[in-house]
């Protein structure tokens, strides 16, 4: 590695980096959910997004939550899609039991109650997900301090404030998510997991007229 061979370092860094991706996957989109960015940019989220010109640049057409359940139907009831796969392929991708859990609300709109393999509901699995995102970072943030005497401060500090920075925004993206679907469920949170920070319509009031790709729009900026 171009920061150090000692393992003391390698070693926990290469684990923190394995499992980088998939709290990402988590915090952002969790269980085969797909386009939830907010409008004009995919800075933060905006499963909300519901008034751009074309359907398919909505978030709303990718996950159709509503009062049943959350996911779009792709299945051969629904659009049809898994027909583009090699007929072994779609038939496990028409079959919502042999679907793999990571790709479920990518093929089907699964009730909010529908049992998952935890045990837990849907709902229930989906705000953990979400947390389990948020943790794993918090968890990065635990591992790339306790390796502050084996690297230089530079990069120690840079990466750090990267991290801090990475935990506040995956809070976002859980809790913003969180409090939207829970609009659809209408479901509590199970015990033990933290309420969203904001409520709903304060996570949609936020705009980023400066963020890359945004064109133009005006707002105060996120702040916890």
């Amino acid at each position: 590695m171009t920061f150090t061979n000692d393992e003391a370092f390698v070693t926990p860094v290469v684990k923190m980096m394995m499992g980088s991706r998939e709290a990402v996957v988590d915090y952002m989109t969790p269980l085969g959910l797909h386009h939830l960015m907010a409008r004009g940019h995919h800075y933060g989220p905006g499963p909300w997004v519901d008034d751009m010109p074309r359907a398919d640049w909505n978030s709303v057409y990718y996950h159709r939550a509503d009062e049943k359940g959350l996911g779009f139907d792709r299945s051969t009831r629904g659009s049809n899609a898994v027909s583009q796969y090699a007929p072994p392929v779609a038939a496990i991708f028409n079959d919502i039991k042999r679907t793999p859990e990571e790709l479920l609300l990518w093929f089907h709109h699964v009730p909010w109650d529908y049992k998952m393999k935890s045990g837990r509901t849907l709902w229930d699995e989906l705000v953990a997900r979400y947390t389990r995102g948020v943790e794993g970072v918090r968890q990065m943030r635990a591992t790339w301090a306790g390796l502050r005497s084996l690297i230089d401060e530079e990069r120690y500090s840079q990466i750090a404030t990267f991290l801090a920075i990475q935990e506040k925004e995956a809070k976002w993206w859980r809790d913003a998510s969180i409090a939207y679907f829970q609009t659809f469920s209408k479901r509590p949170l199970p015990a033990g997991y933290e309420p969203p920070g904001r409520t709903l319509e304060e996570y949609k009031a936020l705009t980023f007229p400066y963020a890359p790709g945004n064109p133009g729009r005006t707002s105060a900026p996120f702040r916890d």
